[in-house]
């Protein structure tokens, strides 16, 4: 039997998503039958896989010693890896607002790169705002994430709470997520719909006019800012949220993100001789947020990125020679 007390970053989490935070290799179906069996237990009382922890809670799990990692490797797992310092736009005692420069990745994966996640945790841990020993379940996260060569604003939770309800904010669309642009000529302003199929294989979206099987709608805003030459800074709204929306929607309008290497023009990409697309996550507008809601203090609440480095880049090309 092992025992956990439920610290504030488990409060209001479900039982079984707990489960599955401090126990490996444990099967669904051996889980949900533990739960059946009564062989999971909330202040000594059986308890439903769906109920929701409250601080001070003690879970007990009378589960096989094999389906729980080790301390010493638990720890390993969390230890994280030398990582660069991060910019922090904005922090509270929930959450935070991070600038992720260009080719940065959000999360680890296979290249064993340093990335904004692993970056951010460790900077907590040595500011002492976090303790992975302390910590049962929760990790700070990522709500959303961009591009390898993306730039901009990425929004982290410090509690699960605040990733819980930032989740929920960008789900009803009360995350207003605004980009820039420079594109290969300047689209016409306005509203644009179409429809886009990402494949895994490739990492690749295709974009039709018309709905097909495997398409999802997509919406996009686009305003041009200022035109110079064969160069169009643009501030570009996502409606929706795809899987390279921007990059993927603007290549099919026929003004792709000068720098693309996967949707762009490759003549106009070697002539500017910028290295990654120029797209720029600046700026975040929160709507309305329901008073229930812990991240109601930023209902109306704008965070821009200041002086980005696109607008540099801009400015760059369009010099007069």
């Amino acid at each position: 039997m092992k025992q956990f007390t439920a610290g504030p970053n488990e409060a209001g989490m479900r039982l079984s998503r707990f489960v599955e935070g401090v126990t490996a290799g444990l099967p669904q179906g051996m889980m949900y039958k533990a739960f059946r069996n009564r062989r999971i237990k909330v202040n000594g009382k059986r308890a439903d896989a769906a109920a929701r922890l409250a601080q001070g809670d003690v879970i007990e799990l009378y589960i096989n010693d094999e389906f729980f990692p080790p301390v010493e490797a638990a720890s390993a797992a969390r230890a994280p890896r030398r990582q660069p310092p991060v910019r922090v736009i904005y922090e509270d005692e929930a959450l935070a607002v991070l600038y992720k420069p260009a080719h940065l990745l959000c999360h680890s994966d296979r290249t064993g790169d340093a990335n904004l996640i692993e970056a951010f945790t460790a900077q907590l841990i040595e500011q002492g705002k976090y303790d992975p020993h302390a910590e049962a379940k929760f990790a700070p996260a990522l709500c959303n994430r961009l591009d390898r060569g993306t730039e901009g604003l990425v929004v982290a939770a410090k509690t699960y709470a605040a990733l819980r309800d930032m989740n929920a904010l960008i789900k009803a669309d009360l995350v207003q997520k605004e980009y820039l642009a420079i594109t290969v000529g300047a689209p016409a302003p306005g509203r644009y719909t179409a429809w886009l199929c990402h494949s895994e294989k490739g990492n690749r979206a295709q974009v039709r006019a018309r709905q097909a099987e495997g398409y999802k709608q997509i919406i996009t805003d686009v305003t041009v800012s200022a035109q110079d030459g064969p160069y169009a800074l643009c501030r570009i709204g996502l409606i929706t949220g795809r899987t390279h929306q921007i990059r993927a929607h603007l290549a099919f309008l026929g003004h792709p993100v000068l720098g693309d290497v996967k949707y762009g023009n490759a003549k106009m990409n070697a002539q500017s001789g910028l290295k990654t697309q120029a797209l720029c996550a600046w700026r975040l507008t929160f709507g309305r947020i329901p008073p229930e809601n812990t991240l109601a203090r930023l209902s109306g609440t704008v965070i821009k990125l200041p002086e980005p480095a696109i607008l540099a880049q801009y400015k760059a090309l369009t010099a007069a020679p």
